[in-house]
């Protein structure tokens, strides 16, 4: 998934998720795409809480997974394509 609307101080976590040593031994495009897919499930969800109030991994990452896509999709080159042109429409208004 190529994420161009992701916010540059998430970026620059995510990147950092990529360069660590379980991730660095993947091609680049496989460590980001974990990473992005890892940094969204653990810091922008309630994947975590889910795991602390007892339910396994499969059953959390089920509950946050249209959460995970909302934000994903938001960051995707489409939205970030749509945002642009609706900037660019209102500068020229």
């Amino acid at each position: 998934m190529c994420a161009p609307g992701v916010p540059f101080a998430d970026a620059l976590k995510i990147i950092e998720i990529a360069s660590a040593g379980h991730l660095r031994h993947l091609p680049a495009s496989i460590a980001i795409q974990q990473a992005l897919t890892s940094y969204v499930r653990h810091e922008m969800t309630d994947y975590d809480a889910l795991l602390d109030e007892g339910y396994d991994r499969d059953a959390a990452r089920h509950f946050v997974m249209g959460d995970m896509e909302d934000i994903l999709n938001d960051w995707s080159s489409d939205h970030a394509e749509n945002e642009t042109k609706k900037s660019d429409k209102l500068r020229s208004v």
